[in-house]
């Protein structure tokens, strides 16, 4: 059997259509099915609505959520309410065609592919004609940064089929936002993921819940999954992110201080202490956010004093090099590169390990994922 989950709130107009069109696309194939309305509270009568439906006998049931609302939330509950060994998730605002199904459920029977994605860019998929160019730039913008998370084409779908008993346990899973899909793609580990073309259509009725604060959370939900995926890897190219942002406050700083007439040598030791507080800050609420938080005061303590050393590491790497190697001695900028380079991963080591401490949650999921590879 296959359970659709369908997340809802608001959408009362829709589910009668919704309804319709799974078991006409499903009928066709002779697959037995369930829809699980998982609504958040709409108090629009969908309540009502689904006891219609189910009294006209459409397999239909509607789950009513009071707390932990949002569409990813509403789509893992779900996936505890499934009583199908296939599990597809769709939007509620008809803009998925339900035709798509059977080749989903298909693919995964057939053992061809572990989790299916209907995607609006492979080839045979294509997008409602009232799409702008402009609405087509921003899908294809919001798509490029998920791009090294998974290989699909199509990222931004929220339109997929797994079996049931792959999906991620529900404690794995802690999206933001509404970009489910790619989390489960992403904390999966599926070795098989295929898609499968669409004609996404526009909706008719309701509103677009597709607003800033979402998109907002759908960047913070790409760091999480970075960090998740590329573990320290991403977390250095965060920390040197941030160190190039406090290299241009030291900069500014230090320009500052000399255009009011105090002496390069004063200013470049005041522009130190701004910029590397500012590296502190940063890292404590985006580098290293997920991780223990102990006190500001003995933590940025720690912070200066491992940047201290790490600019020892620093300048020790460059005077070494050029005053030892003769390759050096005629490439300086390439010695000053290394040094930046010793000095940067001293202080990422020293932070990473020892004064932005990892919770015990996150040393265990590294744990997971490394057994997860090895099997």
């Amino acid at each position: 059997m296959i359970s659709i989950i369908v997340p809802t709130y608001q959408e009362v107009e829709n589910l009668a259509p919704l309804s319709e069109m799974i078991r006409s696309a499903l009928a066709e194939e002779n697959l037995s099915y369930e829809i699980l309305v998982m609504d958040d509270n709409s108090q629009d009568g969908s309540i009502e609505k689904v006891a219609e439906l189910f009294t006209r006998n459409h397999p239909i049931r509607l789950i009513n959520r009071t707390e932990n609302r949002g569409l990813s939330p509403a789509v893992i509950d779900g996936f505890s309410e499934a009583n199908g060994d296939f599990v597809v998730v769709m939007d509620a605002d008809l803009s998925h065609p339900a035709t798509a199904v059977p080749t989903m459920i298909a693919q995964l029977r057939s053992g061809e592919s572990d989790f299916v994605l209907g995607s609006r860019y492979v080839e045979g998929g294509s997008i409602d004609d009232s799409w702008t160019l402009w609405r087509y730039i921003n899908s294809v913008i919001a798509t490029v940064p998920a791009l090294p998370l998974t290989r699909v084409k199509d990222p931004m779908s929220g339109f997929f089929a797994v079996r049931r008993a792959d999906l991620p346990a529900p404690s794995d899973l802690s999206p933001i936002g509404y970009k489910i899909a790619l989390e489960v793609m992403v904390k999966g580990n599926f070795d098989k993921v295929s898609e499968v073309p669409i004609h996404f259509v526009d909706r008719i009725h309701g509103e677009s819940k597709l607003t800033l604060t979402e998109q907002l959370k759908y960047l913070r939900h790409l760091r999480r999954l970075y960090q998740y995926k590329f573990q320290t890897k991403a977390e250095f190219f965060q920390f040197a992110a941030v160190g190039s942002s406090g290299f241009i406050v030291d900069l500014a700083v230090y320009l500052l201080l000399q255009m009011m007439g105090i002496s390069h040598t004063v200013a470049r030791a005041i522009s130190f202490w701004p910029a590397v507080s500012w590296n502190w800050a940063l890292n404590r609420v985006i580098t290293f956010s997920h991780r223990e938080k102990t006190a500001k005061t003995t933590q940025w303590g720690a912070f200066v004093s491992s940047s201290l050393i790490g600019f020892a590491v620093n300048y020790g790497t460059y005077y070494t090099l050029t005053t030892f190697v003769p390759f050096f001695e005629e490439h300086m900028i390439l010695a000053l590169v290394v040094g930046v380079i010793m000095g940067m991963g001293f202080n990422f080591s020293i932070s990473n390990l020892f004064i932005f401490r990892k919770l015990r949650e996150e040393v265990q999921n590294e744990t997971r994922q490394s057994s997860a590879k090895t099997k």
